[in-house]
């Protein structure tokens, strides 16, 4: 079986449905986030240098939005965001 395959049947039950669209925003903002790292052409270990923190946060903040274990607060976001030469926006959009 594909992972594809394994996916798609995974995500034909409800409640893995459901617990896997709730991670759906933690999703979008590691892909957001990994986007503007890598068009800033920049490593781990320089956004970390730029945020004065060590490459081991920087790798752990990216995995752990990965798997939907830990949401960054918005000052760390923030600090991201800046290292990676860009500017923090969050928006509330009607549902």
């Amino acid at each position: 079986m594909t992972h594809e395959e394994l996916k798609s049947a995974a995500l034909a039950r409800a409640d893995v449905r459901a617990e896997y669209d709730a991670l759906a925003p933690e999703f979008e903002l590691l892909r957001r986030m990994l986007q503007a790292r890598k068009q800033a052409g920049l490593t781990q270990e320089e956004v970390a240098e730029r945020m004065g923190t060590k490459r081991s946060t920087v790798a752990r903040l990216e995995s752990t939005l990965a798997t939907g274990q830990h949401s960054p607060s918005i000052a760390i976001s923030q600090k991201y965001a800046k290292a990676v030469g860009r500017k923090l926006e969050i928006r509330f959009v009607r549902e």
